[in-house]
């Protein structure tokens, strides 16, 4: 199983990004695809979520409303589309692929087996 998180980059403060997650090594329709981030100095926290059975999606507080996820399962790929950007948003983000991710705690790490590596997001002001 891999997962490969791109489109990460330095962009300024109220500009756009999109991350992509390639995923191989199993299919994508069995399986919860969450982003998650790490700050500066921080802890990581899950942001986003899509669920396999029905796509249903989910956002923690501070990018609902500005981050957007998707999934294209034939092509095998998620997409966070990220918009509205503040220096609240700079982190390491990484997606990851979670086999029975409970729809009561969707963003919680502990649930995903498979991780990629991080792409670094860079938002100045």
């Amino acid at each position: 199983v891999q997962l490969q998180a791109s489109g990460g980059g330095l962009v300024q403060t109220g500009e756009s990004l999109k991350l992509s997650c390639a995923v191989s090594g199993i299919t994508l329709e069995d399986y919860a695809i969450g982003w998650f981030r790490r700050p500066p100095g921080d802890e990581r926290e899950g942001i986003s979520s899509i669920m396999n059975i029905d796509s249903t999606t989910y956002y923690s507080d501070s990018v609902n409303g500005r981050f957007t996820i998707s999934r294209d399962n034939a092509k095998k790929m998620v997409y966070l589309q990220m918009n509205a950007l503040s220096p609240e948003d700079t982190g390491v983000y990484y997606c990851a692929a979670g086999f029975r991710v409970p729809k009561a705690s969707p963003l919680q790490p502990l649930w995903y087996e498979n991780w990629s590596q991080g792409t670094l997001v860079t938002i100045s002001s």
